[in-house]
């Protein structure tokens, strides 16, 4: 049945369950991958970790000088971002409920710019790292072209993943100021970290030996993130209109809730994938 019109951000939070619903697959199934993906994240970052602190020659100083680095901190960020994500989808897909429609609008509108983060900030990650730090030859022991490849390569696939597989929307536009505050609060950590341990996480920043160009590595990695945005802005809205409106694919949706689609800037109800439910018929005075 018709409701009322739909305003994202000032009626009910996500009424389409976009953040939980996937257009291809079920809710069980994106729970499984958001699950896996967390899970492979976590176990990478904690066995290198444990394999540094055992096989580096300054042992776990090395471990505790990872946290300096933006590529963990994304990381470890994406793989919070897929348990917080696959906890939402478990609850969605079991009850029709899922707990962020249970949270506070202030922590809903934060999941909605990590869900931002995780979109964009991989991919500003894997370019940096193949582009400008990487030089080869490649990597003689596996341990090292696995960690690599893990951590700079499949980075962005499970970015990419976030952004084909559910059904968000396009990010909001002012997601781009809080992109820009974060590498600017990263950059202080860089400079903490020389101040702290005596080094720079990324050769780039080191005005000692770059000089006036750390202001453009700075600057042109600014505006790459915010290209990286406006490029899987593109993607999402191409992937909302291919697969909704050209395929009618408006999401598969836990049996424990109606479906619920975004239509004429209305929600309406569905009951069935071939057409939708009819409006009650009006009271009688």
């Amino acid at each position: 049945m018709a409701g009322k019109p739909f305003s994202f951000g000032t009626d009910r939070w996500d009424p389409a369950h976009r953040f939980e619903t996937s257009w291809l697959i079920s809710p069980w199934a994106l729970f499984f991958f958001r699950a896996l993906f967390s899970l492979y994240g976590f176990f990478t970052t904690v066995f290198i970790s444990i394999w540094q602190c055992y096989n580096s020659p300054i042992g776990c100083l090395e471990s505790e000088e990872r946290f300096s680095y933006f590529t963990i901190l994304t990381y470890w960020g994406l793989s919070f971002y897929f348990l917080v994500s696959a906890v939402h989808t478990f609850t969605y897909a079991r009850s029709g409920v899922p707990l962020l429609d249970r949270f506070p609008r202030p922590l809903q509108a934060l999941h909605s710019a990590f869900y931002t983060t995780v979109v964009t900030y991989p991919f500003t990650v894997t370019i940096v790292y193949w582009a400008v730090l990487y030089s080869g030859p490649w990597y003689p022991k596996a341990f090292d072209g696995w960690s690599n490849v893990s951590q700079h390569l499949l980075n962005s696939v499970f970015a990419l993943f976030e952004i084909i597989i559910p059904r968000t929307n396009p990010m909001p536009a002012v997601h781009m100021l809080w992109l820009i505050i974060v590498l600017a609060l990263y950059l202080a950590v860089a400079y903490i970290t020389h101040a702290r341990w005596g080094f720079y996480p990324y050769s780039f920043l080191d005005p000692g030996k770059q000089h006036a160009w750390v202001a453009a590595y700075v600057f042109g990695i600014a505006i790459g993130a915010l290209i990286i945005f406006g490029v899987v802005y593109g993607l999402v809205a191409l992937r909302k209109w291919v697969t909704e409106t050209k395929l009618g694919k408006h999401g598969k949706f836990s049996k424990q809730s109606p479906r619920r689609i975004e239509h004429d800037e209305e929600m309406v109800e569905v009951t069935s994938e071939a057409s939708p439910a009819k409006p009650p018929a009006p009271a009688s005075a």
